[in-house]
């Protein structure tokens, strides 16, 4: 099948992303406490003229609109911060101050794009503060909108099941997803033409600190209504669509919709590369049809979480018409074909959008894709396992490397093999069979070289800015070896906001099983300010807790208060030092704390992805 593009001859995007500007940013890098760099988008001032030969022309397209930064005027009273990280800043002025909504990933970009909005918009406070949905980018700088303390009587709203969700999501697989967003958005790797090209959604993450101010007021149902500083807004609950915590807001004296992340600029993820729970295509769907009937009418302008607002009132119930259209597309034909036998991956080679949806530059794969979208919504359905039992206990990457590596004839051989598939353009067959030989022997220069090339070409051809990354993160790693994760430490507001309960489960998911499964221990954990108490009990191997019934004793019992449980477990204080200091009391068997400490591994945030 013939692949169908947009109209490169279009501009309109360029039009709507330059419209309403204020005050454009130029980029000036911005630095950390310390002078660290953790946001520079002028490092990206080389996408200009015509995209050569190493970039996806779609993909040096979007770059180029991602480029366009700066304030810009929503509609009346609504202002739009792009351009200051990987996300949207929005401002709505109001009778006594300013709410922002999604306060960007890190303080230190947050504390930049507010500055900038003051610049050119006057000194207002920040009276109040909206997350849309629990994903890092829309919370993550919050403290930064306030140098001087965050204020005790501050509004914080944000959908039902917002902390929960936010938190667990960084702090229970957070290690192994901070790895592999190394390779979703190239961490190691420079913007250029032959390097990062952005992150479709926005140029790329910030690495600098990261906050949490928790939410004191929650959305729990659709239709619900809130008042502050004179702006109205009534909210739509979108959960498990983008973000298991999701919702949009309508500003109906501005007739103004906000869609969060629902309705961006380009195909979302269902399964987004770096891992996450499968996000529900179905719901998705349906939440932009909702939208449609509840605020389509009455709605002038459109804004979301990433990239440009969307004027009119036609041209907005178009675009929520076509979004919907489009996930209702990849749902239904993907579950159509699932029953007609067809497994995940045949799903994806065989799926095309029609022409209609495929012709529109806010449909294409820049962040999510169909082929990966495809094998989301089919592991959502029906699980890892294709039905295949030739595939239900296959070796794991070294040992099947091996086998292949001895099918082939040997490593001259396979290499021999994989060469030609590179030079005939079968890109995706000489890295797989080459990766094949670096797993059987990780220390063959010649396959890794191998391998890169082709993952280098691969990522060069890519319209998808994250799978291009993965490729040539990939490339980079076989070359010159592990980068690990650019941010690994557990935020202390991050470990602040779990409750005790989630600590302790937490905890549980890093005990050595099998390491631990002769021991016994009992510890009584109790939060002194708090009045909580919790039995933790470690047998055959597995570590369960549950709430302590008054009176209740152990053979070991630790007593802290909650600040100090959380300097603990954020590592922010050395636990010699807060038993040293008498913050953490210890009586009965002191023996049992550091024989079940000793049971814990720590994470490892470098692992190997492209090698054994």
């Amino acid at each position: 099948m013939t692949e169908v593009m947009p109209n490169f001859a279009d501009e309109g995007d360029f039009s709507d992303a330059k419209e309403g500007l204020v005050a454009a940013y130029e980029g000036a890098p911005i630095l950390d406490a310390e002078g660290n760099e953790v946001w520079d988008p002028s490092r990206y001032a080389f996408v200009d003229g015509e995209p050569p030969e190493t970039v996806n022309p779609s993909l040096w397209r979007q770059t180029r609109l991602l480029r366009i930064a700066g304030l810009f005027e929503v509609c009346e009273g609504i202002y739009q911060l792009r351009g200051f990280d990987l996300s949207n800043m929005h401002v709505i002025e109001g009778e006594e101050g300013i709410i922002v909504v999604d306060p960007l990933i890190t303080t230190e970009t947050a504390a930049a794009a507010i500055a900038h909005y003051r610049e050119h918009r006057g000194d207002r406070p920040v009276i109040g503060l909206i997350y849309t949905h629990s994903h890092i980018d829309h919370f993550g700088g919050a403290k930064g909108l306030f140098p001087n303390g965050v204020p005790d009587d501050l509004p914080v709203l944000a959908p039902v099941g917002f902390t929960q969700e936010a938190v667990g999501e960084n702090i229970f697989c957070g290690i192994a997803m901070a790895r592999r967003a190394a390779y979703m958005y190239a961490a190691a790797l420079e913007p250029a033409p032959e390097g990062q090209m952005g992150a479709g959604l926005g140029l790329t993450t910030s690495t600098g600190s990261i906050s949490l101010i928790r939410p004191n007021d929650e959305v729990s149902e659709t239709g619900e209504e809130r008042t502050l500083a004179g702006i109205r807004m009534q909210f739509q609950l979108t959960a498990d669509s983008e973000a298991p915590a999701n919702m949009s807001i309508f500003f109906p004296d501005h007739q103004a919709l906000c869609v969060a992340d629902i309705a961006v600029h380009g195909l979302h993820n269902l399964m987004t590369p770096r891992g996450a729970l499968v996000r529900d295509g179905h719901a998705w769907a349906a939440y932009l049809g909702e939208a449609l009937d509840l605020f389509g009418d009455e709605t002038r302008v459109m804004f979301a979480g990433h990239h440009w607002p969307i004027r009119g009132g036609e041209r907005v119930r178009e675009r929520l018409a076509l979004q919907r259209d489009l996930y209702t597309y990849l749902h239904d034909q993907t579950v159509r074909m699932i029953n007609l036998g067809y497994t995940g991956s045949e799903i994806a080679e065989e799926l095309d959008l029609p022409e209609a949806l495929a012709s529109e530059w806010s449909c294409r794969d820049y962040y999510g894709s169909v082929s990966h979208n495809v094998k989301a919504i089919y592991q959502r359905y029906m699980g890892w396992f294709d039905g295949n039992p030739a595939h239900l206990w296959q070796h794991p990457p070294t040992e099947a490397g091996k086998r292949y590596v001895e099918l082939a004839g040997g490593p001259e051989a396979l290499i021999e093999k994989a060469e030609a598939a590179l030079d005939a353009g079968d890109l995706r067959w000489a890295a797989e069979i080459s990766s094949h030989l670096v797993f059987a022997d990780p220390a063959n220069v010649e396959a890794r070289d191998l391998e890169a090339r082709a993952l280098e070409q691969l990522g060069y051809g890519a319209e998808n800015a994250t799978w291009r990354n993965f490729f040539l993160m990939g490339a980079h790693e076989l070359r010159e070896g592990r980068v690990g994760a650019p941010v690994i430490a557990t935020p202390l507001d991050m470990v602040s906001a779990l409750t005790v309960e989630q600590i302790l489960g937490a905890m549980a998911l890093r005990l050595d099983g099998p390491r631990a499964a002769g021991a016994q221990v009992e510890i009584l954990w109790e939060i002194s300010d708090t009045g909580e108490a919790f039995m933790l009990n470690l047998s055959n191997g597995a570590l369960t807790h549950r709430p302590a019934r008054d009176g209740v004793e152990a053979p070991t019992t630790l007593r802290m208060d909650r600040a100090t449980l959380d300097a603990l477990i954020a590592k922010t204080e050395p636990v010699e030092d807060l038993l040293g200091s008498g913050r953490i009391t210890v009586e009965g068997d002191p023996m049992k704390l550091g024989e079940l400490l000793s049971f814990l591994d720590e994470p490892d945030p470098d692992f190997e992805i492209v090698a054994p």
